[in-house]
């Protein structure tokens, strides 16, 4: 049986409501103990009523005056498993009891059950269903905090309240949520039944409209929770000595936050009797913004006697006392600019509720109804910076739109905005096509007006121009536009092919040093004894040839290219035992007898494999009887893939030595082989010579490897190659990765944001391996805007902040790797650190503007991470512009590019950024979400895939390969 006790004191008016929902009941075993609370209207005279109606109510009479001490009373007489408590003002469900009983009755070892329930504001509005599932998952942790159900909104085990005394009198108000908080101490189960089954009617008189008192009482009720109480004989281990202080939130936060319900409270029913001081533990980081936005919201529902569609309209009420009450907390905080943030979150949840069948001018967002058919100028009211609209088309919402505004809303500005907005018809009155016309024509005016939305935005434009211009990084110089690389493919007329190659001196860089091993490796191979003749074949500048004229009797060295001749003949000027010559050694002929031909890093151009059979044999002939073939090429991947190699689209070292000794008349006699390339000498067969084993050294590779070489070296071999997944692959979206740090060390709070290099370049290795090609946001726009699926394995690698390690870590792995990545600048503070981290440790050093403008001439790429780093849901919306357009700018000047692309700081966005981004010449941003963009993405603000440092390989791997899936 159930135990129902309901307190009454000068109940007329609600009680009768209040008992019928105990009659209307599904399940019938109950008792109602009705405790009169010293009534003097007519009470008393119902619930004989009621008691004469039916056996199973029952009265008390009572003189504690207090909704704790008659409950009490109403205990001592109860006779139930389990027990209610329902004011004599608030009602439940007809399915309350067996809803509830069927919960208990799957747990049997739970305490209490509860339900959700729904406010009654005086007029019978209702409140949205309210339920606190984390209740049933850590019961006292809530309770040790806040009071997170109804009194009535939950069915409680009679023996366990007797157990702990029942509810302490000595509080006025939030004596249940006192109780709970008891039972929950003892660690047992609580049962949810997601159901708003109770309802909790909100009235002008209540005693929770008494915020000090009620702050008063909850400040003891929290310091309970959060210490030992001496109520509880038995309780958990685990609660012993009061709630854990996890993540900070501790009784002063716990404290805060109901302080701030009941000042938002205050302030919705006219009054704000709260001290700001007593909000001062609550969380200012922007992640609690709209949670913190949220209990206010709630409160001034309360406080107002609102439900969530009544309240904007009331805004004149309460709107000056909670935007003085946010401005104080601001203060409070230290932080203007969260209470900004806060500000704009609650007149978001108040638009979001509202008809807007009037215009609504809140504290810095106006809503209104605007007729798409007809737009007029909007002129704004003082303090306001953004507009929530309703596009109504006859007579029915066709959008909703928000943007941040700069000044007045002009027609041509409706008219863009309700173009962009609702879809175009051919009705009648062909509105639309009448509209574009008019837009069109309005776009031609010389200049905008100057109190208009655009025309602010041209004098920001124009501010920033001059900003940027009078920069002293600005005056620096742009960097050399990059040149084009030659041609990979082969060009029908070799020769012109060459020579355009050599049109940039030392196009292989030749002087390097890993150049200059692979020279002295074949210096080392040459045969013992004198050599008379020797030919060398592509000796393109001659850097080879000047070593090796030495080492031979005479030396003639050919080339191509008449161009790269030239050079190496004045390389060899002082050589006198060289003579040059142009000679195409595909179609030419060879001169013969030659007691030594070298021809190395030139054989993978021919075309194909029968090409390369009749140069081996032209070899064969060229050489006497006796004479070495040298040749040093590099380990192609394709050949082999499953090893080190290049990824070059023609075959390598592999297939050129296994060709050559195919080759009648050749025998393999040496060879020096490392991870990257190797070097052979063959030897033409005599007629009185027998080939012998050769002679097979493996060595490593000292000398340091320059990035143009490193970064066409998939180390280990591949998975598949890049131009197989290209031609087979489509696919509808993309892995957008983003990163911060990379370090060794910093600040432990921010190891989440930072991996190390050897971490980051096992993942760069892996995306190479497995054939990704990186695509800059340009790239991922132009898709997305022509629904162009992605070709192969595209990655867009993306770093915010614009970190020095970045400069010094990250990117030489990307250009290892044959990768780039687009980095988001924080403009203002570029050569500077990163301020917005002090808190967390030491400030990371950004890149200068010298740093940037070096890497963008080596392939990298920029965009704007705003111009502060302040997050965007803190600026007023001409600072979001500004930051927009300064920052746009300087990245613009630093590299020499158009820039288009942003990332939100924080990942934080609201509804304003988008457009005033667009207006400010971005065509792509990202923003808050998170997961892989698509071409169905607003490109305006793609979700990326943040990449942690606390994070394995494994993890790295499972996370892009779900999205190839």
């Amino acid at each position: 049986m159930v135990s129902i006790v309901v307190p009454a004191h000068n109940a007329e008016v609600t009680l009768t409501r209040a008992l019928d929902c105990l009659l209307d009941q599904e399940t019938t075993d109950w008792e109602v103990i009705i405790v009169d609370d010293a009534s003097t209207d007519r009470t008393p005279a119902i619930i004989a009523a009621y008691v004469e109606q039916d056996a199973r109510f029952r009265t008390l009479s009572s003189c504690a005056k207090s909704p704790a001490g008659a409950r009490n009373n109403g205990i001592s007489a109860a006779r139930g498993h389990w027990l209610m408590f329902l004011d004599a003002d608030d009602w439940v469900d007809g399915s309350f009891l067996t809803k509830m009983l069927a919960a208990l009755k799957t747990a049997p070892d739970a305490v209490a059950a509860y339900c959700g329930s729904r406010r009654v504001m005086p007029d019978g509005a209702l409140t949205p269903a309210s339920i606190a599932p984390e209740v049933a998952s850590q019961p006292f942790e809530t309770f040790a905090r806040r009071c997170a159900i109804a009194t009535h909104a939950l069915l409680v085990d009679r023996a366990t309240v007797v157990e702990l005394g029942g509810f302490d009198v000595s509080l006025s108000t939030c004596e249940g949520w006192d109780l709970w908080q008891r039972v929950a101490r003892l660690g047992k189960n609580w049962v949810m039944v997601d159901e708003p089954l109770a309802f909790y009617r909100t009235s002008p008189n209540a005693l929770t409209r008494n915020s000090r008192q009620t702050l008063a009482d909850a400040e003891i009720i929290i310091a309970r929770g959060f210490a030992t109480d001496p109520r509880v004989k038995h309780p958990a281990p685990a609660h012993a000595n009061g709630a854990i202080s996890a993540g900070g939130r501790t009784a002063s936060e716990a404290l805060a936050w109901f302080a701030l319900w009941n000042a938002a409270s205050d302030c919705g029913s006219g009054g704000g009797s709260i001290n700001p001081q007593s909000l001062r533990a609550l969380p200012a980081r922007r992640k609690w913004a709209r949670e913190i936005a949220q209990v206010t919201f709630d409160g001034l529902m309360v406080g107002s006697l609102s439900v969530p569609a009544h309240m904007a309209a009331r805004w004149d009420m309460f709107g000056g006392a909670i935007t003085e009450l946010i401005i104080e907390l601001g203060k409070v905080w230290g932080d203007p600019v969260a209470g900004r943030r806060l500000q704009y979150h609650l007149e978001q949840m108040l638009l979001d509720a509202d008809d807007l069948a009037a215009p609504r001018r809140l504290a810095r967002t106006f809503g209104i109804r605007v007729d798409a058919r007809n737009p007029t100028s909007t002129k704004l009211p003082e303090g306001i910076d953004q507009i929530y609209a309703y596009l109504m088309m006859d007579g029915q919402i066709g959008a909703i739109v928000q943007f941040g505004v700069l000044g007045k809303v002009t027609r041509r500005h409706w008219i863009e905005l309700i173009l962009n907005f609702l879809p175009q018809k051919d009705d009648g009155a062909d509105t639309s096509s009448t509209l574009a016309a008019e837009a069109l024509s309005t776009t031609a005016e010389r200049q905008p007006d100057p109190d208009s939305h655009f025309g602010k935005l041209a004098q920001l434009i124009s501010e920033a121009r001059e900003l940027v211009g009078s920069s002293a990084e600005a005056t620096q110089p742009h960097p050399a536009p990059r040149r084009a690389p030659a041609s990979s493919g082969h060009n029908k007329d070799r020769t012109s092919f060459w020579n355009r190659y050599f049109a940039t001196e030392d196009p292989w860089n030749y002087s390097s040093p890993y150049e200059q091993e692979k020279y002295e490796r074949q210096l080392e191979m040459l045969p013992a004894g004198p050599i008379g003749r020797a030919l060398e074949l592509a000796c393109a500048e001659g850097h080879f040839t000047r070593q090796l004229a030495p080492r031979v009797g005479h030396l003639t060295a050919t080339d191509i290219s008449a161009v790269a001749i030239e050079r190496a003949r004045a390389r060899c000027i002082d050589q006198p035992n060289v003579e040059f010559g142009v000679l195409d050694f595909f179609a030419d002929t060879l001169p013969n007898e030659m007691d030594l031909i070298v021809c190395s890093e030139v054989l993978y151009y021919l075309d194909d494999l029968a090409g390369l059979r009749r140069i081996a044999k032209k070899f064969v002939e060229a050489l006497a009887p006796g004479g070495s073939f040298i040749n040093a090429h590099a380990f192609v991947l394709r050949d082999n893939i499953e090893r080190t190699g290049f990824d070059w689209n023609t075959f390598g070292a592999q297939t050129i030595s296994k060709t050559l000794s195919e080759t009648e008349g050749l025998v393999l006699a040496q060879s020096i082989q490392t991870e990257l390339y190797r070097i052979d000498r063959f030897r033409r067969l005599s007629p009185d010579h027998m080939a012998t084993e050769p002679v097979i050294d493996h060595v490593p590779v000292r000398a340091p490897i320059g990035i143009g070489v490193a970064r066409n070296i998939v180390w280990g071999g591949a998975r598949v190659l890049r131009r197989d997944v290209v031609r087979g692959e489509r696919r509808q979206r993309i892995p957008v990765l983003m990163y911060h740090s990379v370090a060794d060390e910093g600040p432990a709070a921010l190891a989440r944001f930072r991996l190390t290099p050897a971490a980051f370049a096992s993942q760069m290795a892996w995306l190479r391996a497995n054939g990704f090609h990186a695509i800059m946001s340009e790239q991922l726009e132009w898709s997305i805007a022509n629904h162009e699926p992605f070709a192969g394995r595209p990655v867009l690698i993306t770093f915010d902040d614009g970190f020095q390690n970045f400069a010094d870590h990250a990117w030489p792995i990307l250009r290892a790797h044959d990768l780039t990545a687009e980095v988001f600048l924080v403009t203002d503070l570029v050569g500077e650190s990163a301020k917005w981290d002090a808190l967390s440790g030491p400030p990371t050093p950004l890149m200068d503007a010298g740093t940037v403008r070096r890497l963008a001439a080596e392939g990298a790429f920029f965009g704007s991470h705003l111009a502060t780093h302040r997050a965007i849901d803190g600026l007023s919306s001409s600072e979001l512009a500004a930051e927009l357009l300064r920052s746009r700018m300087f990245v613009e000047r630093w590299t020499g590019r158009p820039t288009t692309a942003f990332a939100a700081p924080f990942s934080v966005t609201d509804r304003r950024l988008g457009r005033l981004a667009k207006e400010s010449g971005y065509r792509i941003g990202f923003g808050a979400r998170h997961g892989p963009a698509d071409l169905n993405s607003d490109p305006i603000d793609l979700p990326r895939i943040e990449i942690r440092g606390d994070r394995s390989l494994d993890d790295f791997v499972a996370i892009v390969e779900a999205v190839l899936n």
